[in-house]
């Protein structure tokens, strides 16, 4: 069982998705920009801004605030101020981390995302020195409620799904990034319960952590995510079964 899952579990279990409300617009709003702004301000055809738009929706981002976002970004008017930019480095036993910031200033956010990985007994790392542990994947997490799990897992697979995990009443599907949209729609059509679906990077193996190890790197996830400049953070670490009890 890959750290992903389960710390999907933990974030629902503490309501993290509710907390913060007004920074998780502001990450929305940038990440739409972002999408409009390399391939455009129609979503028919600019994938990365449809599921921009769906995971905005998902926390319920007012439309006419997604609307706003994409004009700033076609007209130019602040949407080119902000760019992407990816940090790397290493957390508490080893862990691996990388960070997927937007910005408008990369002295103020490499700041910030240095000071969070040294609160945390970690260390920022050089351009390149974690990224070759990860690949970029679709990822699709569907609450069970009461649905047969190897049905779920068949019906992912017959849509072109690359692997399938389990956890406690959650399905996680991993599809190449091409393969992503259809293997969503797939799902989507079986009436499933799609609690997030986004493009994120799995990582090629993980770090058992114990249970100490494994509260200090959640906290340096937090802090990272906490950060308003960052929009993902993605770690190779297995959180143990504990955790989730004490989550």
């Amino acid at each position: 069982m890959s750290g992903h899952s389960k710390w999907s579990q933990i974030k629902r279990q503490k309501g993290a998705n509710d907390v913060k409300r007004g920074a998780i617009f502001t990450k929305m709003t940038r990440e739409i920009m972002l999408a409009a702004r390399e391939g455009g301000g129609d979503p028919e055809g600019n994938f990365r801004l449809r599921l921009a738009m769906d995971r905005a929706r998902a926390v319920n981002v007012p439309q006419v605030n997604v609307q706003r976002a994409i004009d700033r970004a076609v007209g130019g008017a602040d949407g080119a101020q902000v760019e992407t930019v990816m940090y790397e480095g290493y957390g508490p036993g080893g862990v691996s981390v990388m960070v997927e910031a937007a910005t408008d200033s990369r002295n103020r956010t490499a700041a910030e995302v240095r000071a969070a990985f040294v609160r945390h007994n970690g260390k920022l790392g050089e351009p390149g020195s974690v990224q070759w542990l990860f690949e970029q994947k679709g990822i699709i997490e569907i609450d069970t409620a009461g649905r047969d799990q190897d049905e779920i897992e068949l019906a992912a697979i017959d849509a072109g799904a690359e692997d399938v995990e389990h956890s406690a009443g959650l399905v996680t599907v991993y599809t190449a990034p091409n393969r992503f949209e259809a293997v969503k729609r797939a799902l989507e059509s079986l009436k499933l319960t799609i609690v997030e679906a986004d493009m994120s990077m799995r990582p090629s193996n993980s770090v058992r952590l114990d249970i100490e190890q494994a509260k200090k790197v959640i906290g340096l996830v937090e802090a990272l995510e906490d950060l308003d400049d960052v929009q993902k953070v993605h770690a190779n670490f297995d959180v143990p079964d504990e955790v989730l009890e004490t989550a």
